[in-house]
Protein backbone atom coordinates (compact mmCIF):
# COMPACT_ATOMS: atom_id res chain seq x y z
CA UNK A 1 0.00 0.00 0.00
CA UNK A 2 1.55 3.48 -1.07
CA UNK A 3 2.01 5.83 1.95
CA UNK A 4 0.17 9.40 1.45
CA UNK A 5 1.35 12.10 3.92
CA UNK A 6 -1.25 14.48 5.73
CA UNK A 7 -1.61 16.82 2.88
CA UNK A 8 -2.14 14.62 0.27
CA UNK A 9 -4.53 12.33 2.58
CA UNK A 10 -6.77 15.47 2.97
CA UNK A 11 -6.41 15.74 -0.76
CA UNK A 12 -7.43 12.53 -1.56
CA UNK A 13 -10.19 12.42 1.14
CA UNK A 14 -12.08 15.57 -0.52
CA UNK A 15 -12.08 13.59 -3.85
CA UNK A 16 -13.48 10.74 -2.28
CA UNK A 17 -15.99 12.74 -0.85
CA UNK A 18 -16.97 14.57 -4.12
CA UNK A 19 -16.78 11.56 -6.26
CA UNK A 20 -19.36 10.50 -3.41
CA UNK A 21 -22.09 13.02 -3.97
CA UNK A 22 -20.82 13.57 0.33
CA UNK A 23 -23.44 10.57 1.17
CA UNK A 24 -20.46 7.28 0.91
CA UNK A 25 -22.56 6.49 -2.22
CA UNK A 26 -21.51 7.08 -5.63
CA UNK A 27 -23.18 9.28 -7.85
CA UNK A 28 -23.33 6.40 -10.70
CA UNK A 29 -24.23 3.80 -7.99
CA UNK A 30 -27.51 6.18 -6.71
CA UNK A 31 -28.84 6.82 -10.22
CA UNK A 32 -31.86 5.23 -11.50
CA UNK A 33 -31.86 2.96 -13.57
CA UNK A 34 -34.03 3.91 -16.81
CA UNK A 35 -36.58 0.47 -17.01
CA UNK A 36 -36.24 -1.14 -20.33
CA UNK A 37 -38.35 -0.58 -23.24
CA UNK A 38 -40.31 -3.60 -24.33
CA UNK A 39 -40.03 -3.62 -28.61
CA UNK A 40 -43.62 -4.62 -28.75
CA UNK A 41 -45.98 -2.52 -26.56
CA UNK A 42 -49.37 -4.07 -26.19
CA UNK A 43 -52.66 -2.86 -28.33
CA UNK A 44 -55.93 -3.75 -28.00
CA UNK A 45 -58.72 -3.39 -31.33
CA UNK A 46 -62.20 -4.22 -30.52
CA UNK A 47 -63.23 -7.86 -31.70
CA UNK A 48 -66.93 -8.11 -31.06
CA UNK A 49 -67.63 -11.26 -33.03
CA UNK A 50 -63.93 -13.39 -31.98
CA UNK A 51 -63.30 -15.86 -33.88
CA UNK A 52 -65.80 -18.53 -35.43
CA UNK A 53 -66.70 -20.89 -33.95
CA UNK A 54 -67.16 -23.57 -36.38
CA UNK A 55 -63.06 -25.56 -36.47
CA UNK A 56 -62.10 -27.10 -39.08
CA UNK A 57 -58.25 -28.22 -37.73
CA UNK A 58 -56.29 -31.03 -39.21
CA UNK A 59 -53.31 -32.67 -38.63
CA UNK A 60 -50.92 -33.94 -41.56
CA UNK A 61 -47.89 -33.32 -44.07
CA UNK A 62 -48.53 -30.66 -46.63
CA UNK A 63 -47.07 -28.16 -49.42
CA UNK A 64 -47.21 -24.94 -50.94
CA UNK A 65 -46.42 -24.64 -54.45
CA UNK A 66 -45.85 -20.83 -55.73
CA UNK A 67 -48.60 -21.77 -58.07
CA UNK A 68 -51.52 -23.82 -57.85
CA UNK A 69 -50.82 -27.41 -59.41
CA UNK A 70 -52.22 -28.86 -62.49
CA UNK A 71 -55.35 -30.99 -61.97
CA UNK A 72 -53.42 -33.91 -63.22
CA UNK A 73 -50.38 -33.23 -60.37
CA UNK A 74 -53.54 -32.95 -57.97
CA UNK A 75 -55.32 -36.30 -58.59
CA UNK A 76 -51.67 -38.58 -59.13
CA UNK A 77 -50.19 -36.57 -55.40
CA UNK A 78 -53.68 -37.63 -54.24
CA UNK A 79 -52.92 -41.06 -54.27
CA UNK A 80 -49.24 -41.51 -54.23
CA UNK A 81 -47.77 -38.59 -52.00
CA UNK A 82 -47.69 -38.69 -48.59
CA UNK A 83 -49.55 -35.09 -48.65
CA UNK A 84 -53.29 -33.94 -47.57
CA UNK A 85 -53.22 -30.12 -47.76
CA UNK A 86 -52.29 -27.81 -50.30
CA UNK A 87 -51.07 -23.83 -49.56
CA UNK A 88 -52.63 -21.81 -51.93
CA UNK A 89 -52.09 -18.24 -53.05
CA UNK A 90 -55.33 -16.84 -52.90
CA UNK A 91 -55.08 -13.15 -53.15
CA UNK A 92 -52.44 -10.10 -52.52
CA UNK A 93 -50.98 -7.65 -54.88
CA UNK A 94 -47.43 -9.41 -53.98
CA UNK A 95 -47.86 -12.76 -54.77
CA UNK A 96 -44.51 -14.20 -56.46
CA UNK A 97 -46.76 -16.25 -59.12
CA UNK A 98 -49.77 -15.95 -61.34
CA UNK A 99 -52.52 -18.50 -60.62
CA UNK A 100 -54.29 -18.82 -63.61
CA UNK A 101 -55.53 -22.43 -63.18
CA UNK A 102 -56.63 -21.22 -58.62
CA UNK A 103 -60.62 -21.02 -59.72
CA UNK A 104 -63.29 -22.10 -57.63
CA UNK A 105 -64.17 -25.25 -60.27
CA UNK A 106 -60.11 -25.72 -59.52
CA UNK A 107 -61.15 -25.76 -55.76
CA UNK A 108 -64.14 -27.93 -56.28
CA UNK A 109 -61.89 -30.47 -58.32
CA UNK A 110 -59.54 -30.23 -55.50
CA UNK A 111 -62.20 -30.83 -53.01
CA UNK A 112 -63.88 -33.65 -54.09
CA UNK A 113 -60.55 -36.06 -54.27
CA UNK A 114 -60.10 -34.96 -50.75
CA UNK A 115 -57.73 -32.00 -50.47
CA UNK A 116 -57.61 -29.59 -47.75
CA UNK A 117 -56.53 -25.81 -48.12
CA UNK A 118 -54.05 -23.32 -46.68
CA UNK A 119 -55.33 -20.08 -47.88
CA UNK A 120 -52.66 -17.37 -47.82
CA UNK A 121 -52.54 -13.73 -48.80
CA UNK A 122 -49.38 -12.07 -49.97
CA UNK A 123 -50.24 -8.14 -49.58
CA UNK A 124 -48.04 -5.23 -47.75
CA UNK A 125 -44.50 -6.34 -46.18
CA UNK A 126 -42.66 -4.90 -42.97
CA UNK A 127 -41.71 -1.08 -43.50
CA UNK A 128 -38.09 -2.39 -42.79
CA UNK A 129 -37.89 -5.58 -45.18
CA UNK A 130 -35.83 -5.42 -48.65
CA UNK A 131 -37.36 -3.64 -51.07
CA UNK A 132 -36.16 -5.33 -53.73
CA UNK A 133 -39.02 -8.50 -54.29
CA UNK A 134 -41.71 -7.04 -52.45
CA UNK A 135 -41.36 -3.06 -53.08
CA UNK A 136 -44.89 -2.37 -51.28
CA UNK A 137 -45.00 -1.87 -47.43
CA UNK A 138 -46.67 -1.48 -43.96
CA UNK A 139 -46.92 2.57 -43.48
CA UNK A 140 -46.80 2.45 -39.51
CA UNK A 141 -49.14 5.53 -39.17
CA UNK A 142 -52.12 3.70 -40.72
CA UNK A 143 -50.60 -0.16 -40.31
CA UNK A 144 -53.96 -1.20 -38.51
CA UNK A 145 -56.06 0.39 -40.88
CA UNK A 146 -54.51 -1.12 -43.59
CA UNK A 147 -54.61 -4.87 -42.42
CA UNK A 148 -58.34 -4.47 -42.39
CA UNK A 149 -58.24 -3.19 -46.00
CA UNK A 150 -55.74 -6.50 -46.83
CA UNK A 151 -58.40 -9.00 -44.80
CA UNK A 152 -61.51 -7.47 -46.99
CA UNK A 153 -59.14 -7.85 -50.08
CA UNK A 154 -58.61 -11.30 -49.30
CA UNK A 155 -62.24 -12.06 -48.15
CA UNK A 156 -63.46 -11.22 -51.62
CA UNK A 157 -61.12 -13.79 -52.82
CA UNK A 158 -61.67 -16.45 -50.42
CA UNK A 159 -66.17 -16.30 -51.35
CA UNK A 160 -65.11 -15.99 -55.09
CA UNK A 161 -63.77 -19.24 -54.75
CA UNK A 162 -66.12 -20.68 -52.66
CA UNK A 163 -64.28 -20.74 -49.18
CA UNK A 164 -66.56 -20.04 -46.64
CA UNK A 165 -67.06 -18.96 -43.20
CA UNK A 166 -65.07 -20.25 -40.73
CA UNK A 167 -61.96 -21.09 -43.45
CA UNK A 168 -58.97 -19.38 -42.57
CA UNK A 169 -56.25 -16.72 -44.38
CA UNK A 170 -52.69 -16.83 -43.61
CA UNK A 171 -51.30 -13.40 -44.04
CA UNK A 172 -47.79 -13.68 -45.68
CA UNK A 173 -45.07 -11.59 -43.70
CA UNK A 174 -41.81 -12.38 -45.16
CA UNK A 175 -38.94 -12.06 -43.11
CA UNK A 176 -37.18 -9.03 -42.07
CA UNK A 177 -34.46 -7.26 -40.30
CA UNK A 178 -35.09 -6.91 -36.40
CA UNK A 179 -32.89 -3.69 -35.94
CA UNK A 180 -36.17 -1.67 -35.75
CA UNK A 181 -38.90 -2.08 -32.98
CA UNK A 182 -41.16 0.60 -35.05
CA UNK A 183 -40.86 -1.83 -37.93
CA UNK A 184 -41.93 -4.48 -36.07
CA UNK A 185 -44.80 -2.91 -34.01
CA UNK A 186 -46.05 -1.96 -37.69
CA UNK A 187 -45.98 -5.49 -38.42
CA UNK A 188 -47.86 -6.32 -35.13
CA UNK A 189 -50.32 -3.50 -35.88
CA UNK A 190 -51.37 -4.62 -39.16
CA UNK A 191 -51.64 -8.39 -38.19
CA UNK A 192 -54.04 -7.08 -35.25
CA UNK A 193 -55.99 -5.01 -38.12
CA UNK A 194 -56.02 -8.44 -40.50
CA UNK A 195 -57.65 -10.43 -37.45
CA UNK A 196 -60.00 -7.87 -36.35
CA UNK A 197 -61.90 -7.86 -40.18
CA UNK A 198 -61.36 -11.71 -40.49
CA UNK A 199 -63.31 -12.33 -37.36
CA UNK A 200 -65.74 -9.88 -38.21
CA UNK A 201 -66.44 -11.60 -41.48
CA UNK A 202 -66.36 -15.16 -39.87
CA UNK A 203 -63.34 -16.51 -41.05
CA UNK A 204 -60.40 -17.45 -39.33
CA UNK A 205 -57.14 -15.57 -39.39
CA UNK A 206 -53.63 -16.95 -39.68
CA UNK A 207 -50.11 -15.30 -40.08
CA UNK A 208 -47.12 -16.93 -41.99
CA UNK A 209 -43.59 -15.23 -41.21
CA UNK A 210 -40.00 -16.44 -40.03
CA UNK A 211 -39.45 -17.88 -36.58
CA UNK A 212 -36.94 -15.19 -35.95
CA UNK A 213 -38.40 -12.18 -37.27
CA UNK A 214 -42.26 -11.81 -37.68
CA UNK A 215 -43.65 -14.89 -35.19
CA UNK A 216 -41.35 -13.69 -32.66
CA UNK A 217 -42.48 -9.73 -32.67
CA UNK A 218 -46.45 -11.67 -32.96
CA UNK A 219 -45.02 -14.16 -29.94
CA UNK A 220 -43.84 -10.81 -28.38
CA UNK A 221 -47.36 -8.99 -28.57
CA UNK A 222 -49.44 -12.09 -27.55
CA UNK A 223 -46.84 -11.90 -24.04
CA UNK A 224 -47.81 -8.44 -23.38
CA UNK A 225 -51.45 -8.92 -24.11
CA UNK A 226 -52.38 -7.60 -27.63
CA UNK A 227 -55.28 -8.73 -29.24
CA UNK A 228 -57.17 -9.82 -31.45
CA UNK A 229 -54.77 -12.02 -32.24
CA UNK A 230 -54.45 -14.46 -35.48
CA UNK A 231 -55.87 -17.75 -34.51
CA UNK A 232 -52.90 -19.84 -36.01
CA UNK A 233 -49.54 -19.38 -37.00
CA UNK A 234 -47.69 -20.90 -39.45
CA UNK A 235 -43.91 -20.46 -38.96
CA UNK A 236 -41.46 -20.96 -41.48
CA UNK A 237 -37.87 -22.99 -39.96
CA UNK A 238 -35.89 -24.77 -42.41
CA UNK A 239 -34.37 -27.57 -39.67
CA UNK A 240 -36.13 -30.60 -41.82
CA UNK A 241 -38.07 -31.44 -38.92
CA UNK A 242 -41.97 -32.59 -39.40
CA UNK A 243 -43.32 -31.02 -36.16
CA UNK A 244 -45.28 -28.36 -35.14
CA UNK A 245 -43.10 -28.00 -31.40
CA UNK A 246 -41.51 -24.73 -32.00
CA UNK A 247 -38.29 -23.19 -30.65
CA UNK A 248 -37.34 -20.45 -29.50
CA UNK A 249 -39.91 -17.20 -29.05
CA UNK A 250 -42.76 -19.80 -29.82
CA UNK A 251 -42.94 -21.23 -26.52
CA UNK A 252 -45.22 -24.50 -25.43
CA UNK A 253 -47.88 -21.84 -23.94
CA UNK A 254 -48.36 -20.10 -27.78
CA UNK A 255 -50.48 -20.85 -30.07
CA UNK A 256 -50.91 -24.43 -28.46
CA UNK A 257 -54.39 -26.00 -29.42
CA UNK A 258 -54.22 -27.05 -32.94
CA UNK A 259 -53.01 -23.72 -33.79
CA UNK A 260 -49.74 -24.31 -35.90
CA UNK A 261 -48.08 -25.22 -39.08
CA UNK A 262 -44.60 -25.76 -39.41
CA UNK A 263 -42.56 -24.67 -43.18
CA UNK A 264 -39.50 -27.07 -42.39
CA UNK A 265 -37.90 -27.48 -45.93
CA UNK A 266 -38.06 -25.13 -48.84
CA UNK A 267 -38.39 -25.20 -52.53
CA UNK A 268 -37.46 -28.88 -53.04
CA UNK A 269 -38.28 -30.93 -56.38
CA UNK A 270 -40.78 -34.11 -55.55
CA UNK A 271 -42.49 -36.39 -58.17
CA UNK A 272 -45.06 -38.65 -57.78
CA UNK A 273 -46.88 -40.91 -60.52
CA UNK A 274 -44.95 -39.19 -62.95
CA UNK A 275 -45.99 -35.43 -62.08
CA UNK A 276 -43.20 -32.92 -60.61
CA UNK A 277 -43.44 -29.95 -58.55
CA UNK A 278 -41.05 -27.76 -57.05
CA UNK A 279 -42.93 -27.41 -53.42
CA UNK A 280 -41.74 -26.41 -49.76
CA UNK A 281 -42.83 -28.83 -47.47
CA UNK A 282 -45.15 -28.07 -44.27
CA UNK A 283 -46.58 -30.01 -41.10
CA UNK A 284 -49.97 -29.34 -40.43
CA UNK A 285 -51.51 -29.08 -36.80
CA UNK A 286 -54.15 -26.18 -37.25
CA UNK A 287 -56.83 -24.94 -39.23
CA UNK A 288 -57.50 -25.89 -42.49
CA UNK A 289 -60.41 -24.74 -45.35
CA UNK A 290 -62.03 -28.14 -47.27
Amino acid sequence: MRYLRPAALLAASLVLLLATDGTGVSAEASAPTAAAVPRIRAVTLPDRFGPPRLRDNWSGPAFDACTAPPAEALRAWRVASPYGAVGIYVSGSQRGCAQPRLTADWIRQARAIGWRFLPVHVGLQAPCADPSRKPKRIDPARAAEQGREEADEALRAMRTLGLGKGSPVYLDIESYPMHDPACGQAVVDFTLGWTQALHTAGYRAGFYSSLDSGVADLAAAARAGSSPLPDAVWYARWDDHADTAGSGPLTPDLWRSHQRVHQYRGNVQESYAGQTLTVDRDQVDGPTAG
